[in-house]
């Protein structure tokens, strides 16, 4: 049995209970870790508060150096930890090599700013000067999902630890394997004892207790909006710093001039990419009229072909829903859309067969005449399932792409630079691709928009929700 990371070695619970760990692929049990209590979370706590005593006056530069440690021990262990994640998280395995790969880069990009992080001097009347400092904030915690749940972890972890930050984290229930041993690897490449720890258990007790503990300074969290709501407002009874990375239903715009199959291509892998289970997937296709049929008929044909399997299956490009209550939402939001005039032209059911009886599957699903108000459209569909929607010109696409209270991400095929401009400036979120594939990068700032989000993740910018700044007068005609 895992247990958790506390004061830097394997602790277990203060509890009894433990977690069963499942493979979404076959059910089958993958591990257990205990059900962390608010003792536990108390405890871990308490020692990244001493912790930071130490971690937040180490230089920067060695700061990035623990950092660079870490990412090399990552990458040594890339195959145990993505075979770790496939299977308790059940994606192929391939995907989870790319996630592993991507938490690294992560590391490394932060890493790499150590030794640039500068404080700024400013001039002032009557010979005094000023400085601007950037202290870390104190305790962070930080709360990931089961989608990515390493990757996201690294959006945190990275700038919290370079910024001199101590950290708790806590995984979710059903993926807390692999994060608990990146927590392991990170202590291993330096850290001082309790500057990072994990532990595993439900929101309502772990979780609450990091929110409402005043030792806490700060919480960054990944999830749905409903629970990103709720987090901001325990949070604010102690006046936490918050940053919320939430729901989104991305809207893709294929404008008729555009190279349909590069954009029927970047569809299909931002729709079906970790089945669907991406915040950042495109949700919404908006394909222009006189394209559209083209469109729907080159995009049913790629998805078709789609395989659907266990996460260790080499031919499987798509592996199961996480849950089987995630898949039953999932066709409740298409039935409903089908009820409403909408007609399923791939997938739509679950895949057949012996080896598909006790996973989570569904196949891969395309839906056209979604009408506006359906909850396929208007609500985030967190699985293989895409609506596509006609439209005359770019204003009325991008009018409709905005009919959402979400505003994570949306892309955009053209080769107008009209039209690029026009999405780019007016549409409602955070990230806009213009014929680009749906890809992060650390050196970008990333934040939601409306009710996707609050603060930003990735890039220069993250250093700043991790760091509070302090403006320091000096006259030098007192000093001896």
């Amino acid at each position: 049995m895992a247990m958790f990371v506390i004061d830097g070695v394997p602790t277990p619970s203060v509890g009894t209970d433990v977690t069963e760990v499942r493979n979404p692929s076959t059910g089958e049990v993958v591990g257990t870790v205990p059900k962390g209590t608010k003792e536990d979370a108390k405890r871990a706590i308490d020692s990244a508060e001493q912790a930071f005593k130490i971690w937040s006056r180490t230089a920067p530069a060695a700061r990035g150096e623990v950092l660079y440690k870490a990412a090399r021990l990552i990458e040594q262990h890339t195959d145990e930890l993505a075979t770790m994640l496939t299977k308790e998280q059940g994606k192929p395995i391939r995907e989870a090599k790319m996630e592993i790969n991507r938490f690294r880069h992560t590391i490394l990009y932060y890493a790499g700013l150590g030794k640039n992080l500068r404080s700024v001097q400013i001039p002032i009347a009557d010979g005094r000067f000023g400085m601007v400092l950037k202290r870390p904030i104190g305790v962070c915690a930080a709360i990931v999902p089961w989608n990515f749940p390493v990757s996201l972890l690294g959006n945190k972890l990275a700038p919290g630890l370079l910024a001199g930050n101590s950290m708790v984290v806590k995984p979710a229930s059903t993926t807390p394997l692999t994060d608990t041993r990146v927590v392991e690897l990170i202590n291993e490449a330096g850290l001082p004892k309790g500057t990072l720890n994990v532990v595993a258990g439900p929101g309502s007790t772990v979780g609450q207790e990091m929110m409402e503990n005043a030792k806490i300074h700060k919480v960054g969290f990944t999830g749905a909006t409903d629970t990103g709501k709720m987090v901001m407002r325990t949070a604010a009874d102690t006046l936490k710093h918050v940053t919320l990375e939430l729901g989104g239903s991305d809207p893709m715009i294929i404008c008729d001039d555009a190279d349909i199959d590069e954009a029927v291509s970047a569809a299909s892998v931002g729709r079906f990419f970790n089945c669907g289970q991406a915040c950042l997937a495109v949700k919404r296709l908006y394909a222009f009229e006189k394209v559209a049929d083209e469109v729907i008929a080159k995009l049913t044909e790629k998805v078709k072909r789609l395989t659907v399997g266990d996460g260790f299956d080499e031919k499987a490009r798509i592996g199961p829903l996480h849950t089987d209550s995630q898949r039953q939402e999932v066709e409740d939001q298409v039935a409903d859309a089908v009820k409403r005039g909408g007609r399923v032209v791939a997938g739509g059911k679950r895949p057949e067969g012996k080896q598909y009886e006790k996973g989570n599957f569904l196949l891969p699903t395309l839906v056209t005449d979604v009408p506006d108000d359906a909850k396929l459209a208007q609500d985030e569909c967190f699985g293989p399932a895409l609506p596509i929607f006609r439209v005359k010109d770019i204003e009325e696409a991008v009018a409709r792409a905005n009919n959402s209270i979400y505003g994570l991400g949306s892309s955009i095929f053209t080769s107008d630079l009209y039209k690029a401009h026009y999405a780019a400036e007016n549409l409602e979120a955070g990230y806009t691709w213009v014929n680009s594939a749906q890809i992060i990068f650390d050196e970008m700032p990333f934040g939601g928009w409306k009710q996707s989000g609050l603060g930003q993740e990735h890039g220069l910018e993250a250093l700043d929700h991790y760091t509070m700044a302090k403006s320091v007068v000096i006259s030098p005609r007192v000093l001896k």
